[in-house]
């Protein structure tokens, strides 16, 4: 198979997700790149849920995402709040309705229908390769990979088992672990 043909496939199944979650989203009222925000503000842990990391991460401009969140946040889905220890930073979380949208709308009805379909081996072989396709594609555009805590190379195992970000010296959570992040940087086992 060739670059092109893989373009054509991976083009087609972004644009009938893109049409089921449009679908999705007007019947919430809300706009496709509404709808990525609260998605991606559902999976990204402290250090990334501010509107510059929402920039990044959708590849908007600062005044898109600004409208973006604005209409979230008069709409009830998010929730801004100052950082304790730097007031100019502004961290964005989902209210109750926010989190209800993200997982009524993700992922869409087309691609669970799609997947479920499948074996167990054939969706994990499709997702490491979408994953190493994804890292290439980022590594040659220098684009962030945010990845989630625990495939970074900051994130440390203490022998009690405790967890600590080796960038800000700051114990996580299990959970912590499985969010994505603005400063990931890969291991060389997660590339």
């Amino acid at each position: 198979m060739n670059t092109e043909s893989i373009y054509d496939y991976l083009e087609r199944i972004a644009n009938l997700i893109r049409t089921d979650v449009r679908k999705t989203g007007v019947a919430k009222g809300l706009q496709p790149v509404q709808l990525e925000a609260l998605h991606y503000l559902s999976r990204c842990n402290r250090y990334s849920n501010t509107p510059v990391a929402v920039a990044d991460y959708l590849g908007l401009t600062k005044g898109t995402v600004s409208q973006t969140l604005g209409v979230l946040e008069s709409s009830g889905f998010i929730e801004k709040q100052a950082d304790l220890n730097d007031r100019r930073v502004v961290h964005l979380n989902l209210t109750v309705d926010g989190a209800r949208v993200v997982s009524d709308a993700i992922p869409p009805n087309i691609l669970k229908s799609a997947v479920d379909g499948l074996s167990e081996t054939s969706r994990n072989e499709i997702t490491a390769t979408l994953n190493q396709v994804l890292r290439e594609l980022q590594t040659a555009n220098k684009l962030k990979t945010f990845g989630s805590c625990k495939t970074c190379r900051y994130h440390l195992t203490q022998e009690d088992g405790r967890r600590r970000c080796g960038l800000t010296m700051e114990w996580l959570t299990e959970a912590d672990a499985e969010k994505i992040c603005r400063e990931h940087q890969p291991t060389a086992e997660s590339v």
